[in-house]
């Protein structure tokens, strides 16, 4: 059934011209009219182009902002891409400096973004069209490590995620909770998934962390290809000191099922947003959010994550302010 998702995906993209590039672009929309020369209080997105932030090519935003720019290209006058990225630091960095024009975010980095902390040295002008599904912190070793728990991961050689990511955000604070420098406690390998999964097969990689929606491709052919040789470790004891930091930690947990393990697996989750600049047209940000919510099923189809977005949970972006158009269409769908 997945399969056949992708397969429909990679058809509709090629059918309708619709790129997934490395690259950004400049927004070239223009807001619809009302009628008196301005859209105040609609709904209904402009024309032109758009492009989406999306992650790496073997992860879920990645996927899924394919998915979001086919509805998008199917259903308004704006023409959109996806473009793969390192996640989530980079895409709000980029986002702000308008080669793109929408940004998928782990929400603990869009709040460093809102409060001008950690990568970012002052408040970006950024908001949210809402709150997605969740990503669960999957950390994973091999199992001739000897690695149980973070603390074990002092001296090894840990893949903490592509330069720039929300996956490398937590994986340092993470490290950071058990005691551990990232710096200097851990040989830290700052790569994409790919090349992490590949650095685990072959052992030089003894450990990594990755943050995303369920079930992550790369992390399913990972468990297929070794098996017993790799292992979840428990995260969560260490979840009250991320709390400190951004209350958006919880707890939650890996089904058996994900990839085969032989029971749930504990850890730690993090919302993810949608987010804009502050400067979009407040009709073109409700019927972008108006989309993405009564689209839910088609996203799916695209990627099973995208089940857990949630209508009642869209505006639950505290500290990322909502942009005032996504608020008046989860006003509206409600």
């Amino acid at each position: 059934m997945r399969t056949a998702a992708f397969t429909r995906l990679a058809v509709a993209l090629l059918a309708t011209g619709l790129a997934v590039s490395a690259c950004g672009g400049r927004q070239t929309t223009e807001p619809a009219d009302d009628g008196d020369g301005g859209n105040a209080g609609s709904c209904e997105a402009g024309s032109g182009r758009m492009t989406i932030a999306t992650g790496n090519s073997t992860g879920v935003y990645y996927v899924l902002g394919g998915g979001l720019a086919q509805l998008i290209g199917d259903e308004t006058d704006i023409s959109a891409t996806a473009a793969e990225t390192g996640a989530s630091v980079q895409n709000i960095q980029q986002l702000v400096a308008g080669d793109y024009d929408i940004a998928f975010s782990l929400a603990d980095t869009a709040a460093d973004a809102i409060e001008g902390n950690a990568a970012f040295e002052e408040p970006q002008p950024v908001s949210a069209l809402g709150r997605i599904y969740p990503n669960y912190t999957q950390v994973v070793v091999r199992t001739d490590s000897g690695i149980s728990s973070v603390e074990d991961m002092a001296g090894m050689t840990i893949s903490t995620g592509s330069p720039n990511s929300g996956t490398e955000v937590i994986a340092n604070r993470l490290l950071e909770a058990a005691g551990l420098d990232p710096a200097s406690d851990v040989q830290a390998q700052r790569l994409d998934l790919t090349k992490t999964v590949d650095g685990m097969k072959d052992g030089s990689i003894d450990g990594l962390v990755w943050s995303g929606g369920l079930p992550t491709a790369a992390m399913t052919d990972l468990f297929t290809s070794m098996g017993d040789e790799i292992q979840f470790i428990d995260i969560t004891p260490l979840l009250p000191q991320l709390q400190e930091i951004n209350p958006v930690y919880a707890e939650g947990e890996i089904p058996a099922e994900t990839y085969g393990t032989d029971a749930a697996v504990p850890t730690v989750v993090v919302p993810n947003v949608l987010l804009v600049r502050d400067d979009l047209d407040d009709g073109t940000a409700c019927a972008l959010t108006t989309l993405v919510y009564e689209n839910v099923d088609r996203l799916t189809d695209v990627h099973a994550a995208a089940a857990d977005i949630d209508l009642e949970l869209a505006d639950q972006t505290d500290p990322i302010p909502l942009h005032p158009g996504a608020q008046q269409a989860i006003d509206e769908l409600r």
